[in-house]
């Protein structure tokens, strides 16, 4: 698909995506729901798309995109990818879900263990927060504990005992979790030694994902102190990596660290956007796994599970991370040198190859929700408070376009709020 260099303006009507909200209000509470309801984003912004391919969207309407968000993480090969696809449509032929797994698991499991540096086995689910959750019911079963440590603000998926939003929440589904500051070594000694004796599990995200705040990269002091503490105290270091697993390193996040994990959660990219995730876990945690009853209707469904070996040959072959890497360091360089020649003062953090791009002086993100706004209105889809993705179907001509995108958007900011110090974060 190419992107449209004349989208439509505000004032034409969406008919379309219009009537789909309106018919869906009837029928879903609230017409949509979770991360992907666009009630928050600016009112350009569609709900309901028709067709994707590589790193383009159209929408009901027929706008067409370049995406950064890649389906919020699991588009990471490009959508419509043939090799993939082909192998889930060979796998549809023989059967998806059946009264048993295919051999299609065992494989998997067995390229997922050779693969990771860390891993003895694999346990299949649908979602991060499937994944998540069984690793904490492992991380207990195991040392027969019953504290996790967490990071504030950190993002480990919407069950009632990691979920964001309080609605529905008691207090009894949180009484056994204890927090810590991200990248304060002091700050999680201090969480171990509040409940001393009774820690199953330190869960962390592969980096400071917070919602609406700049990212941080885990130090390495960090990340290796984090390992360290969780051995002197006989509990299980759990990393949660259904965001950034497969986008800053195929053999896991913190392994360029040094710091391997008890135990860790996948979803999103595994396998390019057909459902599945995953729990990898070292020998000693296998009992534990063994005697944890964890099961999902659909949790043994083979295409997805085709799809995956798949996905895991084309990162491979095409040397994905580092492809994701170069685009994201050419948006975030491209947004820079546009930023400082506007006046406007922005902030990048985060991997390259999962950028976060926020204004200076913007608590109530008006800079931002005008930058995406434009930018969206000109071919571009970005997100003014979650972190984007980059994919290895973006290439140096889509990063370039979407860049001519972002320089009327700064334009626009600059235009609204006046130009200031611009200060680009890396």
């Amino acid at each position: 698909m190419r992107a449209n260099a004349s989208i439509e303006s505000l004032s034409t009507a969406r008919a379309q995506d219009a009537a789909l909200r309106e018919r869906a209000r009837r029928v879903i509470p609230g017409g949509m729901f979770g991360h992907m309801n666009v009630a928050s984003l600016p009112a350009n912004y569609p709900q309901f798309f028709e067709a994707a391919e590589g790193c383009r969207l159209r929408d009901a309407d027929g706008r067409h995109f370049i995406d950064f968000m890649c389906a919020y993480g699991p588009m990471i090969v490009g959508y419509r990818n043939p090799q993939v696809d082909e192998a889930a449509l060979r796998q549809v032929s023989l059967g998806d879900l059946m009264t048993g797994p295919s051999a299609r698991m065992v494989e998997l499991a067995e390229r997922l263990v050779a693969l990771l540096p860390h891993a003895d086995w694999a346990l299949f689910q649908k979602n991060g927060t499937d994944a998540t959750t069984l690793c904490v019911t492992i991380a207990r079963a195991a040392t027969g504990r019953r504290k996790v440590l967490v990071a504030r603000n950190a993002y480990h998926g919407a069950a009632p005992w990691c979920t964001p939003y309080p609605s529905g929440v008691t207090a009894e589904d949180r009484t056994h979790l204890v927090y810590f500051d991200y990248n304060d070594l002091h700050s999680l000694q201090q969480a171990f030694e509040s409940v001393r004796g009774d820690v199953a599990a330190v869960i962390v995200s592969a980096f400071k994902h917070d919602f609406g705040r700049d990212q941080q990269l885990p130090s390495a002091e960090f990340a290796q102190g984090v390992r360290q503490l969780c051995d002197a105290h006989q509990a299980a270091l759990v990393l949660d990596d259904v965001r950034a697993g497969f986008r800053l390193d195929l053999r896991g996040s913190w392994e360029p660290l040094g710091v391997r994990p008890d135990l860790s959660a996948w979803s999103k990219a595994i396998a390019n956007g057909y459902p599945l995730a995953f729990v990898s876990g070292n020998d000693a945690y296998r009992e534990a796994a063994t005697q944890v009853y964890a099961t999902g209707s659909f949790w043994c469904g083979s295409v997805a599970m085709a799809a995956a070996m798949a996905t895991l040959d084309v990162l491979a072959q095409h040397d994905a991370v580092a492809h994701m890497q170069r685009m994201g360091e050419r948006l975030r360089a491209g947004l820079q040198s546009q930023a400082q020649r506007h006046g406007v003062g922005i902030r990048q953090s985060g991997p390259a190859q999962m950028p976060q791009v926020l204004f200076d002086d913007d608590p109530s993100f008006e800079r931002g929700m005008l930058f995406t706004q434009v930018a969206l209105e000109h071919g571009v889809y970005l997100h003014p408070r979650h972190n984007m993705f980059l994919s290895l179907a973006h290439t140096p001509a889509d990063i370039d376009e979407a860049l001519q995108a972002t320089d009327l958007a700064l334009g626009a900011v600059a235009a609204r709020f006046g130009a200031g110090a611009a200060t680009a974060g890396a």
